[in-house]
């Protein structure tokens, strides 16, 4: 029941961050199309998507104090495929066959995810915190990474190497050290709720510190990628490199996949690659959009030679009128 409780947080968590993002999408093009322009701050749906943002963060938060990594991080799917869906709401976008098939595919590899993750321990005391630190699969584990870390930085930095697999590797590296802290400081946060108090061992603010620093430098990678590549390209990459380390992490760090049947496991990768596989058809061919000031697409119009389109005047709330034919083929030119 504890790990179900997790699951229903992590999925209502995600999808509320995809209807947060379709809403201060959908701020910006209200703003665009104003005549005075102001900051997006001062909007009051920019800030009602901000408001659902820190709400769904939380809320992935406190799922890592109930579920295992293994469970938790693949559901970030969720949000991908809600935000395909909500889309067609809030900004009026076409649904496309591979949103529907991408989104069955998703969702077939998360009901695979939800009943073949094997159960971890109820409780996470920052005892066993201290046990997984000093643990030699742990120590193995984190000396391979801070080396690839540190030659991937190498690359980076003295030879200005930004490939994104670069760039989404190094942001993975360290978002397995952060999923680790903030399973740990949730696990003991909900442990002190009930009465059974851990908030006194030193463990808790190591890893506190850990999840804050990891998580800083985490997102200083993610926005060089977002900068420099199109977010269709950056957010399948993203969430299969994440999610993978995110597991490889749970496995080593908390063991849990340990003892567990042979079908469990064939089952919950599968599970992940259905997801993977469903989150990559979502975002191929989805178009970016460039333009700052949006249009409508008029179709035929009797009387005119082109296919016109009206276009709002950059100073003004309104929309212009048609132009004459030459005028028109002037602008298209």
């Amino acid at each position: 029941q504890t790990q179900l409780l997790g699951v229903f947080i992590a999925a209502a968590s995600n999808f509320l961050i995809s209807v947060s993002l379709n809403i201060q999408k959908c701020a910006h093009l209200r703003l665009v199309c104003q005549g005075e322009q102001k900051p997006y701050y001062m909007s009051k749906l920019w800030w009602c998507g901000i408001t659902l943002l820190g709400l769904g963060e939380v809320g992935n938060f406190t799922a890592y104090g109930f579920a295992p990594i293994t469970l938790v991080a693949p559901l970030g799917c969720v949000s991908v495929v809600g935000s395909a869906f909500i889309s067609v709401f809030f900004l009026k976008k076409t649904m496309r066959t591979a949103d529907i098939l991408g989104g069955t595919l998703t969702i077939t590899g998360i009901y695979l995810l939800v009943t073949f993750t094997p159960s971890g321990p109820q409780e996470l005391t920052a005892r066993q915190v201290q046990i997984y630190l000093v643990s030699w699969p742990f120590l193995v584990y984190s000396t391979l990474q801070i080396i690839i870390f540190c030659i991937l930085l190498y690359f980076y930095k003295r030879k200005a190497v930004k490939h994104i697999v670069v760039l989404l590797m190094m942001v993975a590296l360290l978002a397995s050290l952060t999923v680790i802290a903030v399973k740990a400081v949730s696990s003991m946060i909900a442990l002190s709720v009930r009465g059974k108090m851990q908030l006194t061992y030193s463990v808790f603010y190591i890893m506190s510190v850990l999840m804050a620093t990891s998580c800083a430098f985490q997102i200083k990678f993610l926005n060089q990628a977002t900068h420099l590549y199109e977010a269709t390209a950056v957010v399948p990459i993203n969430f299969v490199f994440f999610t993978t380390s995110a597991i490889i992490s749970g496995v080593i760090f908390y063991q849990e996949f340990q003892n567990a049947a042979l079908l469990s496991v064939f089952m919950f990768l599968f599970g992940c690659l259905l997801s993977f596989l469903g989150v990559f058809i979502i975002a191929r061919n989805k178009k970016e959009e460039h333009l700052q000031i949006p249009f409508i697409d008029c179709g035929h119009i009797p009387g005119q030679k082109l296919t016109g389109k009206i276009q709002p005047d950059s100073q003004s709330s309104c929309y212009g009128t048609l132009n004459k034919e030459d005028d028109s083929v002037k602008r298209q030119s």
